[in-house]
């Protein structure tokens, strides 16, 4: 696929998304939202209120690309937690009304970035360097991942396959990265063929979608381990 038509994939991807965590946070009542979420220390207000604030990160993201002026996604860590803390705090019909607002004002920034404004160079929280359109790519994440965590009823089982694989491929990606030594074989058994991470380990079986959540920190429902346990794994972000 060409880089165009990764983006493209990848709009589709929020778009679709979007629609997802939408439908989960609109099942959601104001009691519910102050329960805990599958976000481990996470309330559902607060993950509804990270998914506004990533909105609001990523459009920082565009300015920078569109203009060159540094724009970090956060000024800190603090004040990226004091934002979600205060959107955690809001009545459920306000979270509502902010997670609308922002997804149509970033769904705008990206329509209204110039071509060559999609290459430049911005910078993640994490300060990872990569060019603008992982932008797309990053929401699309957000907004299929958080939508399961507000515990609406959702799993990945809900995702697209190629969503589902990507997110599988990102956090094999994100451990190289880190230089982490994870040892293990990922069998899905709806795909073609097993995936080996580091140089042996015990072989951990199920849906693909399944095999993601479990890898993305969300619990190994519909698992099996050749050892008869799960291994401990380390966080991908």
């Amino acid at each position: 696929m060409t880089a165009d038509g990764l983006l493209e994939a990848d709009h589709e991807w929020v778009r679709s998304g979007s629609d997802y965590f939408a439908r989960r946070l609109a099942e959601l009542t104001e009691e519910d939202v102050a329960g805990d979420s599958l976000l481990p220390g996470w309330t559902r207000g607060a993950v509804a209120a990270h998914v506004v604030s990533n909105a609001a990160a990523l459009r920082r993201l565009c300015h920078w690309a569109r203009t060159g002026e540094e724009t970090p996604m956060y000024a800190s860590e603090e004040a990226r937690d004091a934002e979600i803390a205060r959107g955690a705090a809001l009545p459920l019909g306000e979270l509502r009304r902010l997670w609308t607002e922002s997804r149509d004002a970033l769904d705008g920034d990206w329509r209204d970035l110039p071509a060559e404004a999609w290459e430049a160079e911005v910078r993640t929280r994490h300060g990872r360097r990569l060019p603008a359109r992982e932008t797309v790519w990053m929401r699309a994440r957000e907004v299929w991942i958080h939508g399961v965590d507000l515990a609406a009823g959702g799993s990945y089982r809900d995702f697209p396959p190629a969503v589902v694989d990507r997110l599988t491929a990102d956090v094999l990606e994100g451990w190289r990265a880190q230089g982490e030594a994870v040892d293990l074989v990922l069998h899905p058994t709806d795909r073609d063929r097993p995936t080996s991470v580091g140089s042996s380990g015990p072989t951990v079986s199920g849906s693909a979608a399944d095999l993601a959540q479990w890898l993305t920190g969300r619990g190994g429902g519909g698992l099996e381990s050749s050892t008869g346990e799960l291994p401990a794994l380390p966080r991908w972000l």
